[in-house]
C-alpha cells in the first residue's frame, strides 16, 4: 500500500538514504536459476504454470522449517490473515485483541470478518502487545488475541496462552491466539520455539520489504491445528465442492524463489541482526535516545531499527529530528507505526471511545532510522553520523527554545 505520509519525513528533497528498504531480503544466483528452471520447465502447452507441486514442497519445507504440523501458502500475508480470520467465524459482538501500535492491515482485517476490534496497550519495551492490559480488556466475548512480533521483536506466545487458558469463552472455549509474524519470519520466542510454531494459527508476509520475499507478495500461514488447515486450503481454492472459496495461491515462481529463500532465511537475518546490534553499540551512548532492546537467540530480528526519543519531544521534537536528518543529512527515516486508530479514519471509526494514553506516548517518540543488511559500510557511517549529530541539533535547538 502507499506509504502513509505522515510517517515520513515533510522533505521533499534528495536523499542519499531512503525512509525505507524497498526490499528486504534479497536475491542471488540460486533464486535467478530456480525463475530459469520453473520457466523452462513451464513454458510448454501441455505443462503450463500449474503450482500445486511447487506450492505442496514450499509448505512441507516451511512447516518443517517452523516445527509446525502444517503450512499453507497464499497470494499475501493479508489475504492469509483474512482467511484465518473467516474460519474463526466471528459473530457480532464477538472481540479480537490487538496491540494499538500496529499495521493497519490485521485491525482491518478483524473490522472486515465482524469482529469487534479491542485495542490494547504496548509493552514499554519492545512495543509489542502488554500481557497485563490484554488480560484486564479480555471478557465473555473475547474469540481471539491478535499478537503481532513487532518489527522484529518476538513476543511471549506463551504467555498469551496462558492468559486464554485462564479465560474460556462460554461456547467457543479458550480464546484463539494468532500471530502476526509478517516481521518476524526465522525468529525464536523465549522458549527457543521457532516463530510458527505456537498458536492456533501464524500468519507471515513475503512482500518485497519482508525478511525473506518471493517476487514481491506472497503469504503463509502455518497452524498445527488439521480442521483449519484443511479449511484454509479450501478457501484459497475455491472451496473445494461444497463451501464458499476463492482464488488466492501463490504463482509457481514465486514459491520455487520462496523455497531457495527460505533456505538463505537465518543466513540474511543473522546478517541483519549483526548489522542492528552494531549500530545500536555505536549510539548507545547517546542519553537522549533509547535504542531497541538487544534480545538473545534470534529473538529480536530488526525488521526496523526502532529508537525512541525522550519523553518530553514525543511528537513535535521526533518530528523534529526526522525533518533534521532528512533535511541536513539526507537520511530517511520511518514512523513504523502510529497507533492505528490516529492514522487510519475507517478504524477510528469502528473503535470509538477507546484511548491508549501508553500506546499514544510512545508512538510519539517512536523513529525507525533505515537500515538493511546489504548497506554498505559507507551508507551506515552517513546513517549512525546523522542520527547522533541531528540528536545534538534538537538538543540545542529546543534548549534555546525552552
Amino acid at each position: 500500500m502507499p506509504t502513509n505520509r505522515d510517517t515520513v519525513p515533510a522533505y521533499d528533497g534528495p536523499l542519499k538514504v531512503p525512509v525505507e528498504p524497498a526490499q528486504g531480503g534479497w536475491y542471488t544466483d540460486a533464486e535467478r536459476a530456480a525463475l530459469r528452471l520453473v520457466f523452462d520447465a513451464s513454458d510448454n502447452w501441455r505443462s503450463g504454470w500449474r503450482f500445486a507441486e511447487y506450492a505442496a514442497a514450499f509448505e512441507e519445507k516451511f512447516a518443517a522449517y517452523c516445527g509446525a504440523a502444517h503450512a499453507r501458502v497464499f497470494n499475501s500475508g493479508g489475504t492469509a490473515l483474512e482467511m484465518v480470520l473467516r474460519a474463526l467465524d466471528l459473530q457480532p459482538g464477538d472481540e479480537v485483541i490487538s496491540c494499538g501500535i500496529n499495521f493497519v492491515a490485521p485491525h482491518l482485517a478483524v473490522i472486515n470478518q465482524g469482529g469487534r476490534l479491542i485495542l490494547a496497550e504496548p509493552d514499554p519495551l519492545t512495543l509489542n502487545l502488554d500481557p497485563a492490559d490484554t488480560e484486564a480488556r479480555m471478557g465473555p466475548r473475547t474469540r481471539a488475541i491478535l499478537l503481532t512480533h513487532w518489527n522484529g521483536a518476538v513476543a511471549d506466545v506463551a504467555r498469551f496462552e496462558e492468559l486464554a487458558a485462564a479465560h474460556p469463552h462460554p461456547v467457543h472455549g479458550p480464546p484463539k491466539i494468532i500471530v502476526d509474524a509478517a516481521r518476524a519470519c526465522g525468529g525464536r520466542s523465549p522458549s527457543g520455539a521457532r516463530v510458527g510454531a505456537q498458536g492456533w494459527a501464524t500468519v507471515f508476509s513475503f512482500e518485497s520489504k519482508k525478511l525473506m520475499t518471493t517476487l514481491g507478495h506472497g503469504g503463509m500461514v502455518t497452524t498445527s491445528d488439521a480442521a483449519l488447515a484443511a479449511k484454509l486450503h479450501a478457501l484459497r481454492t475455491y472451496g473445494g465442492r461444497d463451501q464458499w472459496g476463492t482464488n488466492q495461491v501463490l504463482s509457481k515462481p514465486a514459491c520455487a524463489v520462496g523455497l531457495v529463500q527460505l533456505a538463505r532465511l537465518d543466513t540474511m537475518n543473522t546478517a541483519r541482526i549483526e548489522r542492528a546490534q552494531q549500530r545500536t553499540t555505536a549510539l548507545a551512548d547517546i542519553p537522549q535516545l533509547t535504542m531497541p532492546p538487544q534480545l538473545d537467540g534470534s529473538r529480536h530480528l530488526y525488521y526496523r531499527h526502532m529508537i525512541l526519543v525522550p519523553d518530553a519531544w514525543a511528537g513535535e521534537g521526533r518530528n523534529e529530528l526526522m525533518h533534521a536528518l532528512a533535511s541536513r543529512y539526507g537520511v530517511g527515516s520511518i514512523i513504523s507505526d502510529p497507533v492505528t486508530y490516529l492514522g487510519h479514519d475507517f478504524i477510528r471509526r469502528h473503535t470509538p471511545g477507546q484511548h491508549l494514553p501508553r500506546a499514544e506516548r510512545l508512538a510519539g517518540r517512536l523513529l525507525c532510522p533505515c537500515l538493511h543488511p546489504r548497506m554498505d559500510n559507507a551508507d551506515e557511517d552517513l546513517v549512525r553520523h546523522a542520527i547522533r549529530s541531528a540528536t545534538a541539533d534538537v538538543t540545542r535547538s529546543r534548549t534555546t527554545t525552552t
